[in-house]
């Protein structure tokens, strides 16, 4: 069987490390030649092979270009970064939701249509491990004796389920296979969470703005909700969350921790530690979807409130669907104390997750596939991130403020006083769609905010959809 070892820091990736720690602390300025490859070479002790993939990855990440017979310099931006958008003020009432019907309508213009899709959270077919994921199938059946075709009964794959435990330590977890139940994607499993912790009527705290799916999860089953002020870089404001909880007993939290969707925002360490105990003490049950944990631009994974959970009362959600492949459906949750009831329902609603692809996914993991995978997929969000904000900073009218994520592949746009809805009815006359802010919200929010995703590779026809949307944006001004 094949064994694809998981490297550490290769030293290309060292020296480049090095070398954006000196643009970053303004050591080596924009416009700045960069030290020569060959000299570089030579205070480094490393080879000149070695300092060309540095500056290639330096490249790629935007920090640098090469400039022909020159050598390579820190590189301007193409306009100053704009200002990130101001947080909403938390409203302490419970309110209905009702976000499915314009969801489900925006969803059927784009899919009847030939467009340049910006709105839906996925990555691009070019970002997946095809032929990786293929070799994984083509395993399991070489050495399958048919048990794949039957059911497979929760909690699910043996094999995926110790993978998955693994996989927690990168997080900072400390999880057995017998903790985690695999599910139908991300979905599924905050569906379940908010099914075993909460009754019809009941109130859910959620982020302000959040997923949309996240509410639509909340409508289908009658719950309210309360939105609670939100950072669009540390995430939720806990002085803000600590007033909510104050004046309403809500029946759990639902949040985003890591790179928020469609914020961006990731709530430090040490104030999820904060917020699990803040929750702890009032005995108000966490579900956390950490669906976009893994997709951080740094050096380090952020840790999850779940490694804070001391009495089980963080259910912690995720899946592969961002960071392998959506057509997978593979998820799982963690979800404490509640794991007995939260099985029952997984057998009650769907009996299992196909085990063919359970078990295709497991062998993908324990190849060490996934860490390699990752690691180049990372460096093509960041750059995408970066080019697609670099495109709205340049096309979009003044005023515009975009946030600024250190994860994830999604951009939040606050345009200045332009309805986004409309914006978006128009955009699609041109072959181009987003989100619009309205449906991040149960309240009448974010009227002129909108989402865009940076899921597809930079090219071209992404940058004139861009400018399609900037010109609109600026005809509404007129």
């Amino acid at each position: 069987m094949e064994n694809e070892i998981r490297p550490a820091e290769a030293l290309y990736e060292k020296v480049a490390a090095d070398i954006e720690k000196l643009i970053t602390r303004k050591v080596l300025c924009a416009g700045e030649k960069v030290p020569s490859v060959r000299m570089l070479s030579r205070e480094q002790g490393v080879s000149m092979s070695t300092v060309f993939q540095a500056y290639y990855l330096l490249e790629n990440k935007g920090l640098i270009e090469a400039r022909p017979r020159s050598g390579y310099y820190v590189r301007q931006s193409r306009r100053k970064p704009l200002p990130e958008p101001g947080i909403t003020l938390t409203e302490y009432r419970p309110s209905e939701v009702s976000v499915a019907d314009a969801y489900s309508g925006l969803m059927k213009q784009i899919k009847d249509r030939d467009l340049v899709d910006l709105s839906v959270a996925t990555p691009s077919q070019a970002l997946i491990p095809v032929a990786k994921l293929k070799k994984s199938i083509q395993q399991v059946l070489r050495q399958n004796n048919g048990g794949s075709f039957l059911y497979g009964f929760p909690p699910g794959d043996p094999a995926l389920l110790r993978q998955i435990a693994r996989q927690s330590f990168e997080w900072g977890g400390n999880v057995a296979p017998d903790d985690i139940i695999v599910t139908n994607g991300c979905v599924e499993a905050l569906n379940l969470c908010l099914r075993t912790v909460a009754r019809r009527g009941d109130t859910i705290v959620i982020e302000s703005p959040t997923y949309y799916g996240i509410l639509q999860s909340i409508e289908s089953l009658g719950l309210k909700v309360v939105e609670v002020a939100t950072d669009s870089a540390t995430g939720v404001c806990l002085d803000e969350l600590e007033k909510v909880l104050d004046r309403t007993r809500p029946a759990a939290c639902l949040f985003v921790l890591n790179f928020n969707n469609p914020l961006g925002s990731c709530m430090p360490d040490d104030k999820k530690e904060k917020l699990v105990h803040m929750l702890a003490e009032r005995n108000i049950p966490l579900i956390e979807d950490d669906i976009y944990g893994d997709l951080y631009f740094g050096k380090k994974r952020p840790r999850t409130a779940k490694s804070f959970d001391k009495k089980g009362l963080v259910l912690h959600c995720s899946s592969f669907s961002k960071s392998i492949s959506p057509g997978f459906r593979i998820g799982w949750t963690i979800p404490g104390i509640y794991r007995e009831k939260v099985e029952r329902l997984k057998f009650m609603t769907s009996i299992s997750t196909p085990p063919l692809l359970q078990e295709a996914m497991a062998v993908f993991l324990e190849n060490g596939r996934y860490h390699n995978h990752l690691k180049a997929l990372r460096l093509a969000y960041q750059v995408q991130v970066r080019r697609y904000s670099e495109a709205i900073s340049l096309h979009f009218p003044a005023g515009t403020k975009i946030s600024r994520p250190e994860g994830g592949f999604v951009l939040w746009v606050e345009l200045p006083g332009i309805d986004s809805f409309l914006l978006s009815k128009k955009a699609m006359e041109h072959q181009v769609t987003f989100t619009p802010g309205v449906l991040f919200t149960a309240g009448q929010r974010y009227s002129d905010c909108l989402r865009i995703s940076c899921g597809q590779p930079w090219s071209r026809e992404i940058e004139d959809a861009i400018r399609k949307i900037g010109t609109l944006a600026k005809a509404f001004l007129i």
